[in-house]
């Protein structure tokens, strides 16, 4: 699925007290009141950004969510529970160096036997469950439904439509429109890349062979001596491309990446001839068809280009802290279920409803779900999924979405609000982006916000986490955020098992920060509202905060 000032008062200090026969009691002073720290003016450094999640807005002057700052001050050398939290997602690389100490293995399966040892139905789940088999590509939903509904009302209108079936005319219509508009913008954006791509790739390689070099600078092109008329024509094009990146050959990447991407769109979510799902022999729309699939939660591709997304969400959440490679996750004590469900492509509902439940029925206390979509034919089946996680007190963190809208004005699923109305569980938390610049540009420009509609925020921007082979990118979405508030979430549920997932939804919208700042929203400079107003909670994650509030809330 497409960014204050600080009360000297405000700045927290920490003592941590023995108790007797029992766990340490926090003795803090929150951070809050973040209301008068000069604004942080000058660019990120590469470590800074690498690690802004995990940092303080007092002591930084950047919006993370003070986990080192927890770490060192309030959770030190105490022992925590074992938590378990399912990635319902594209797939999780399971030999990945930062994050194959930290996976779930199912104790009662003996790997590669071919026999479902512990009667879950499941054979061989050693790590989780892959519900999509071999599938890495799928239509988008709205594709889906003019497939399956075209033969019935292609060529047709309103009046010659029976009243009966005006309701689903009436989606065929909406899904045809979204069709046409979508496929039109990624047909006018591939031939602007590839446009692009014909005219200043002979450009830089002429440019460098004069040059000597790829990696050619403006003060290199300046230095050009009695350039002729056609490199002078050559110098201004790379100057105007070097303002949009650091340097040619990485402009390049990016536009053959935006090239590929858009091929997928077409190969994959906007094709209407392809039965993606024939591979898997089940019928997606019979939910108790529900054994279908296999253990290999990497997915089929051998190069686990297909798992990043996961990936960089397990580690978010979890990478082993600490170990002297990659980067910090945010929790320790977890172990990260891979349930693999979500194609590049729309996700369909049963395989998020079974994904759900097959993560709750092993054992994990926290769900995270970052993926959506803006149309759900048997989402029934996904709010009965949220309300069976609910009743076994599992907690689900979900991303809020990419398009930068108002979610209080649309659909997007999953969600526990049906038709906008009151919230079905009490255990499903919905998570907006936030860049790592405050002030106006507080909230990440693609990040859906809502005052109903979304719970919290929490960083989203430039995000560094793990990705397959054992490497480490910078990804960017709600679908970061949400990691990033699951591992807090983690956090808390580690060091405090016996508060509810109620309790701990509760605890991550009335422990972060907030902001008195007018924030602009979906990019538009003309559309701006105050922080506190385009989320429920009105606030920001804050672990530190947090930690406090569980440790009160346990007594």
């Amino acid at each position: 699925m497409n960014i204050f000032k600080i009360s000297l008062l405000a700045v927290g200090f920490s003592t941590v007290l023995a108790s007797c026969g029992g766990a340490s009691a926090i003795i803090a002073t929150p951070i809050e009141n973040i209301d008068a720290n000069p604004l942080k003016t000058a660019p990120l450094t590469d470590a800074e950004l690498k690690n802004w999640p995990m940092m303080d807005l007092v002591a930084d002057t950047i919006p993370g969510m003070s986990v080192d700052k927890a770490y060192n001050e309030l959770i030190g050398k105490r022992k925590g529970k074992t938590v378990i939290v399912g990635v319902i997602d594209s797939g999780v690389d399971i030999d990945h160096e930062d994050l194959k100490n930290v996976l779930w293995t199912n104790p009662g399966e003996i790997p590669g036997n071919g026999i479902d040892d512990d009667n879950n139905g499941f054979i061989d789940d050693v790590y989780g469950w892959n519900f999509l088999g071999d599938i890495t590509g799928e239509n988008m939903e709205f594709v889906r439904i003019i497939r399956k509904l075209k033969p019935k009302y292609e060529g047709k209108t309103e009046s010659s439509i029976s009243a009966a079936d005006r309701a689903e005319f009436a989606i065929y219509q909406k899904a045809l429109a979204e069709y046409e508009k979508e496929k039109g913008e990624v047909d006018m954006n591939k031939a602007r890349y590839g446009q692009m791509l014909s005219q200043i790739k002979p450009v830089h390689q002429a440019m460098a062979k004069k040059l000597g070099k790829e990696d050619y600078t403006k003060e290199d092109l300046a230095a050009i001596k009695n350039p002729t008329a056609e490199e002078q024509q050559q110098i201004g094009m790379l100057n105007q491309m070097l303002s949009f990146g650091d340097s040619i050959p990485e402009l390049i990447e990016n536009i053959e990446g935006g090239l590929k991407y858009f091929n997928s769109r077409e190969q994959n979510h906007f094709n209407m001839t392809e039965d993606f799902r024939a591979v898997l022999g089940d019928d997606p729309y019979d939910i108790t068809d529900n054994i279908y699939g296999d253990g290999n939660v990497a997915g089929p591709d051998e190069l686990r280009e297909e798992a990043k997304h996961g990936t960089h969400v397990a580690g978010i959440i979890a990478a082993q802290r600490d170990n002297g490679i990659g980067m910090n996750g945010v929790a320790n004590n977890v172990q990260i279920m891979s349930v693999r469900a979500v194609p590049d492509g729309d996700e369909y509902d049963k395989d998020i409803a079974l994904a759900i439940r097959y993560a709750v029925d092993n054992g994990a206390k926290i769900l995270n779900t970052s993926f959506g979509k803006y149309y759900s034919p048997n989402s029934e089946w996904v709010y009965d999924a949220i309300r069976y996680a609910a009743s076994k007190d599992v907690l689900i963190v979900n991303a809020a979405g990419n398009d930068g809208l108002d979610l209080d004005t649309v659909n997007v699923y999953p969600n526990d609000q049906l038709d906008n109305g009151p919230e079905m569980a009490d255990t499903f938390l919905t998570v907006g982006a936030l860049n790592y610049k405050y002030g106006s540009e507080l909230v990440a420009n693609f990040s859906n916000y809502g005052k109903n509609n979304v719970d919290v925020f929490a960083p989203g921007v430039k995000i560094y986490s793990t990705t397959p082979l054992s490497t480490y990118e910078y990804l960017q979405g709600t679908s970061m955020a949400a990691p990033e508030v699951a591992g807090v979430a983690a956090v808390i549920r580690s060091y405090y098992p016996e508060l509810t997932a109620v309790q701990v939804k509760q605890i991550l919208m009335d422990s972060g920060l907030t902001s008195t700042a007018n924030v602009i929203l979906g990019g538009e400079k003309s559309n701006t509202k105050p922080f506190s107003e385009i989320s429920k909670s009105g606030k920001m994650v804050n672990l530190y905060n947090a930690l406090i509030m569980a440790d009160k809330m346990s007594k």
